[in-house]
């Protein structure tokens, strides 16, 4: 029993392994489930028995010989078996096609075909697509980035630049002439504009000039240098017409820096009177705190500070010859020691030796004379160069006397000096027309300094009373630095 139970199990299992058909007599022990179905095609040939091993044919018989019988008899009876009801169908057979490959359309850059072919036999592969030129593609690139517009666009040779043609409103005006200016630059082809300058170019011009007067000045100057109309003379003389005018201040006006200011603020306000500010080794002049303060508001000047700015105002003109005149100053006490008695010119004939000044006064363009009148300062010019004798009052007052007694001293310091005789009787004695006056009572000695000091700079007398604080500070900022500006 045992042995026909694994006989049995072995042969399901080779049935499991094997095409199942139903026999032609079924088993015994099992009925069929469905009717046998007839085959719509018959099955294919078995091998003949001469292909089967011979160890099959010739095997003995053992435990395994049931399983050996059925399945030489399934074998054997394969031809006439019908197919059972549940087994699958075979799959159809495929389409046979010349060219096993995807059709598919080709539509790169618009140049392919826009139909299928629905035929398979009468496919042909298309050509590759040929490489588009520089001009092609940027036709193509702009196509795709920016919208056609209503009219085709018109064709721009390679190389150019179009533009976009900015209607100019009334804001917008310097923008419309600049832009009617350089039509003359354009190359007109067809209908199409090309410029040869970027529009971006324009729009920031134009607007850089609306906002910097500094870029219209210089368009304005290269407009006329491209165009011929005005050489370097001529374009030096018409840069001030459309230059600003900036206001240039002379330089016997220029402000005091802040640093200055303090520093005679200090000098002017400071408690210690004795305190040395300044000393001149050249004059052997020493200025103290007290000294200085005669330049304070409503003081009269002493001869100290007058004589001190006089050696300064020499040493400029020798550092800088080629900016001012010629000149020579007498110091405060010249005139006194000159009138000492009437009149003595041997008290002061050596103040003038060659050897000490390294000049003849008879060589310079003006000689400065200051005049102490008790409480007043005046000032007397002999004026070499225009041959007259000057006499400048703040006051306004004419002193021909003094004129008379310097015109003496002239013609005996030139005999004296050069051995020359010198006729004076046909100079000029005169007063300064349009003379600046003081209006108080205590600035005749800073109207004395001012009247040499412009002279020496050979300009015209340009102040008055309003500059007097600013010449005050001025010339104690110049005596501290030991230097006239």
């Amino acid at each position: 029993m045992g042995a026909l139970t694994d006989s049995r199990k072995r042969v399901s299992a080779d049935h499991r392994l094997l095409p199942s058909f139903p026999s032609s007599a079924p088993s015994p022990s099992k009925k069929p489930k469905l009717a046998p179905l007839l085959p719509t095609a018959p099955p294919p040939p078995l091998p003949s028995s001469s292909h089967i091993p011979s160890s099959t044919s010739s095997a003995a018989p053992g435990p395994n010989s049931s399983t050996a019988f059925a399945s030489t008899t399934s074998s054997s009876s394969f031809s006439s078996l019908p197919h059972s009801r549940h087994r699958r169908l075979p799959p159809p057979p495929p389409v046979q096609r010349s060219i096993h490959a995807p059709l598919r359309r080709i539509r790169a850059f618009r140049l392919g075909n826009t139909h299928s072919n629905s035929d398979p036999s009468s496919y042909s592969p298309s050509p590759p697509p040929q490489p588009l030129g520089l001009d092609q593609y940027v036709d193509l690139v702009n196509s795709v980035t920016h919208p056609p517009p209503l009219t085709p666009p018109a064709y721009v040779p390679r190389g150019a630049k179009a533009t976009v043609e900015v209607v100019a409103v009334d804001d917008l005006g310097d923008i419309k002439q600049d832009e009617e200016e350089r039509d003359e630059e354009d190359e007109v082809k067809g209908e199409v504009v090309v410029r040869k300058v970027p529009l971006y170019k324009d729009l920031y011009e134009a607007s850089s000039r609306q906002r910097d007067h500094r870029l219209r000045i210089l368009e304005f100057e290269v407009r006329l240098a491209e165009k011929g109309r005005l050489g370097l003379e001529g374009l030096k003389e018409a840069r001030p017409q459309i230059t600003p005018n900036k206001k240039v201040v002379p330089e016997p006006f220029v402000p005091l820096t802040d640093k200055d200011e303090d520093s005679v603020r200090r000098a002017l306000g400071g408690k210690n009177r004795r305190e040395i500010l300044s000393e001149h080794k050249a004059s052997n002049i020493v200025i103290t705190r007290e000294i200085l303060q005669c330049l304070n508001d409503k003081h009269w000047l002493n001869d100290e500070v007058i004589n001190l700015y006089l050696e300064l105002l020499k040493e400029r003109e020798l550092r800088e010859p080629s900016k001012f005149i010629k000149c020579h100053f007498f110091n405060t006490f010249f005139y006194k020691k000159l009138i000492n008695g009437g009149y003595d010119y041997k008290a002061v004939r050596r103040w003038t030796m060659k050897r000490k000044l390294g000049y003849n006064l008879i060589d310079c363009d003006k000689i400065f004379v200051p005049i102490h009148k008790e409480v007043h300062w005046c000032l007397a010019i002999i004026n070499i160069r225009d041959k007259k004798f000057q006499y400048l009052d703040s006051l306004g007052s004419m002193d021909m006397k003094a004129l008379k007694i310097i015109a003496r001293y002239l013609v005996d310091e030139v005999k004296d000096k050069n051995g020359k005789q010198i006729d004076v009787l046909s100079w000029k004695h005169e007063g300064v027309q349009n003379l600046p006056l003081q209006e108080n009572g205590w600035d005749c000695g800073m109207f004395m300094l001012k009247y040499i000091d412009f002279h020496s700079r050979d300009m015209g007398l340009t102040f008055g009373q309003k500059h007097m604080p600013y010449f005050r500070q001025r010339t104690a900022k110049e005596i501290l630095n030991l230097r006239a500006g």
